[in-house]
């Protein structure tokens, strides 16, 4: 068993514990209790009075505010080079010069807009592009390099022009400063028209005739057209050429109005013209015997087919020969080569036994060649454009799968004062 150590009295240092103290236990004598905090005290006063305690503010000290920034930029902005500040005070000027250079071309696309819509009398501004930069140099030498001018929807007799394409080179400018511009003279033009199919099929819907481009220069027109309360199928085509220096003609040829399945007019006096049985009327007509018989009693249809006077007779009593002479090749070929306007205009009957009003050719007599010519037209003018100079001329017309497009090329135009 391990004999227990006297612990020495250098680890408490305190006052009442001495090393030669013997036990109050050893004794009997009962030693007076210390405080080990009291003692604390003694040492040297309360430590919080120092912290506590304000310190006198030294001569040489100054008052703490906060940091500065403002001069930051301008010390970096000093510190560049004179290279680099020269760069950048050109970047900026030259972005200036640049943002005032489109505002002055702006501006002068506006006016001329505006001065070719008074002329030309459009119901819509142009829109006009001038190219070239920088604009403001242009100006000063009074000359444009080019300038470009897209005008829809120019109305030009019948029809409208769906656009109208122009350059204009070397554009002269009259008037004095930057803004006293009164007008310019182009030297060089050229340009194109474009007549789209679509608004022809839509402005002459009334007819429901629809136009296809059909070969270089040629034109297929398909519908149907309203003919005294009746809707017949029209067919016709239409040669486009050049007419004059700025005109588009187009010769229509080939007009035919179908009725149905029943008869085919077309107009003119020729003999190939007028109103003619289809096939399939001439059948009805000979099918049945009380209307091949009412055929052959009308003399201008005998002697038009060159049926002799004997055979009509033999005919009358005998259905075959009538069976015989009516349904012959040669007889149908003449009955549809015939012109049945003056010949139904005496036997109405006629028409309705196949299913025609007669009231119709009333209608077909007014519609002559030249007036369904003119429906069917697409002949047009250029506009006259501005100024008393100068000249404008087709160079070429030429059918496209949209439309007609015609080349121009002109000189010497001018706008303004």
């Amino acid at each position: 068993m391990r004999t227990p150590h006297r612990i020495s009295n250098d680890r408490f240092p305190f006052d009442g514990w001495q090393e030669d103290s013997v036990p109050p236990e050893s004794t009997g004598a009962r030693r007076p209790y210390a405080n080990p905090y009291d003692e604390l005290g003694a040492l040297g006063g309360n430590p919080l009075d120092d912290v506590l305690r304000e310190e006198p503010a030294h001569p040489d000290d100054e008052d703490w505010s906060p940091p500065d920034h403002r001069g930051r930029g301008r010390r970096r902005f000093g510190s560049l080079s004179l290279a680099v500040k020269g760069l950048v005070a050109v970047l900026v000027l030259t972005a200036f010069l640049a943002l005032a250079d489109r505002w002055a071309v702006l501006y002068a696309e506006h006016r001329a807009a505006q001065q070719l819509k008074k002329e030309l009398k459009l119901t819509a501004a142009p829109e006009v592009e001038i190219e070239g930069f920088p604009f403001l140099t242009q100006l000063a030498d009074r000359r444009v390099d080019q300038v470009r001018v897209t005008v829809p929807d120019v109305a030009a007799d019948r029809v409208t022009l769906a656009k109208v394409q122009a350059t204009a080179q070397d554009v002269r400018i009259r008037g004095e400063g930057f803004t006293g511009i009164s007008g310019a003279t182009v030297d060089r033009m050229r340009g194109e028209v474009l007549l789209s199919f679509a608004d022809m099929n839509r402005e002459l819907g009334a007819s429901q005739v629809t136009f296809t481009g059909h070969g270089h220069n040629r034109v297929l027109a398909r519908g149907t057209l309203p003919v005294a309360g009746h809707d017949l199928t029209v067919r016709a085509d239409a040669s486009i050429q050049r007419l004059g220096a700025t005109g588009v003609s187009t010769d229509i040829d080939h007009m035919s109005l179908g009725i149905g399945d029943l008869a085919t007019y077309r107009p003119g006096t020729d003999a190939d013209q007028g109103l003619h049985l289809t096939p399939k009327s001439v059948a009805r007509l000979t099918a049945e015997t009380d209307k091949a018989r009412r055929l052959l009693s009308i003399p201008a249809i005998v002697h038009r087919a060159g049926v002799p006077a004997s055979a009509v007779r033999q005919a009358e009593h005998s259905d075959d020969r009538l069976s015989a002479l009516t349904g012959s090749p040669r007889f149908v070929r003449k009955v549809m080569g015939m012109n049945l306007i003056d010949i139904a205009a005496d036997n109405p009957w006629l028409l309705r036994k196949i299913g025609i009003d007669p009231g119709l050719l009333d209608g077909l007599a007014e519609l002559t060649r030249p007036e369904l010519a003119d429906r069917l037209s697409l002949a047009f003018q250029l506009p006259k454009l501005p100024g008393d100079h100068g000249y404008v001329r087709l160079r070429d017309v030429k059918v496209e799968r949209g439309g007609i497009r015609v080349d121009l090329s002109g000189a010497g135009l001018s706008v303004g004062k």
